[in-house]
């Protein structure tokens, strides 16, 4: 199995640039991109900052594929 996620569609929805997520979750927007990319699992932590600001659950955004 492997971590697939649905962040672009998210971040889009909220009409939020990669930096500009990058700059709410505290990391450089090179992170979002490769976490959208799926090059770069985020951490626990990570995951849940960028779930609190799209305002959605970690599941809704990342799952196994």
């Amino acid at each position: 199995m492997e971590l697939s996620n649905t962040l672009k569609i998210h971040r889009a929805t909220h009409n939020l640039t990669q930096a500009d997520l990058a700059m709410e979750v505290g990391v450089s927007r090179k992170t979002i991109n490769t976490v959208e990319n799926g090059k770069f699992i985020p951490s626990t932590v990570l995951a849940l900052k960028i779930a609190s600001v799209l305002n959605v659950t970690v599941e809704e955004i990342f799952y196994l594929k």
